[in-house]
């Protein structure tokens, strides 16, 4: 779109505003070439071997408060047997406290796992898990 107004316009900061116009625009995002490879077929998780070797980790959020002031559960997964630990939190918990959590409730009981699979949400895909 720019390459195509800059043949008949000109004006200070164009450019900027011509991309935050297709950023936000509706009908832009949908007729806009998308400039990544196909991801490709979707490929099945392996099935673990050991109990608590591989667990997957989500957030259930926007629950009504309790009287200790929680407002969300931690839920824990062993993919193996599907059993589960639901650990009560506060969505403003920094990364640190849901660290003491993990380590308190899980790694004390069942060791430290091989592989955690979860929905990409920034506090599990930070650097803090990776050490």
């Amino acid at each position: 779109m720019y390459h195509d107004l800059k043949k008949l316009f000109w004006w200070p900061g164009m450019k900027r505003e011509i991309a935050s116009f297709v950023y936000s625009c509706l009908t832009c995002q949908k007729s806009k070439i998308e400039h990544q490879k196909p991801s490709g077929l979707m490929q099945p998780l392996a099935i673990p071997e050991w109990k608590w070797d591989s667990i997957s980790m989500d957030f259930v959020s926007d629950l009504p408060r309790t009287i200790k002031n929680f407002e969300a559960i931690w839920v824990i997964v062993d993919r193996l047997t599907k059993s589960a630990h639901f650990i009560p939190i506060r969505m403003d918990y920094p990364l640190e406290r849901l660290v003491e959590l993990y380590i308190e409730k899980i790694v004390s009981l069942h060791g430290i796992p091989s592989s955690i699979v979860s929905d990409r949400d920034p506090r599990f895909t930070s650097k803090f898990w990776e050490d």
